[in-house]
């Protein structure tokens, strides 16, 4: 599959064209401290991150999202981390299905209304899961899901716990 060109890119709009919008949006980005040479040419990645310290399955999120970016970094784009809705099961009254829909929702607004060209979507639940990818799938972008692996296993008295004992 042949690379697109640079001026092919969704985020070419924001960054790219020749006019006094993308002038703030570079503008704005080189305030941020990245150097004209972190996007211009390159892809902009968004990383949707429904990391949250109320979510056991995603609280490693804060520092896999890093090594997420570092990985597209080399690869040779531009990674953005976009925080998204964290659904936990445990915690989340009445349920999580009932936001399950909001999460895709906001993931597809997102990636619309940013100057991304394809995302890294990070979560792993049987609410977010789905949620990630329908709402990736109603932009029609590249997109890759880094699922959260299994709880972590708690301890009781000594003993191992998994999720459900």
């Amino acid at each position: 599959m042949a690379r697109k060109r640079y001026e092919d890119l969704r985020s070419y709009r924001w960054y790219g064209a020749d006019d006094l919008r993308s002038f703030g949006h570079r503008s704005r980005t080189l305030q941020m401290g990245y150097d004209r040479a972190d996007w211009s040419g390159k892809p902009v990645i968004a990383v949707i991150n429904t990391w949250s310290e109320i979510n056991p399955c995603h609280t490693h999120f804060k520092d896999r999202a890093e090594e997420v970016k570092r990985g597209i970094w080399q690869a040779g784009g531009f990674p953005v981390e976009l925080p998204a809705i964290s659904l936990s099961e445990p915690f989340q009254k009445p349920t999580t299905m009932m936001y399950r829909n909001l999460l895709a929702l906001e993931v597809e607004e997102l990636l619309r209304s940013y100057p991304a060209d394809g995302a890294v979507l990070m979560g792993g639940c049987d609410k977010t899961t789905p949620a990630l990818l329908m709402g990736a799938a109603s932009m029609n972008l590249p997109a890759i899901f880094v699922p959260a692996g299994p709880m972590l296993r708690g301890n009781w008295r000594g003993k191992s716990l998994g999720s459900g004992s």
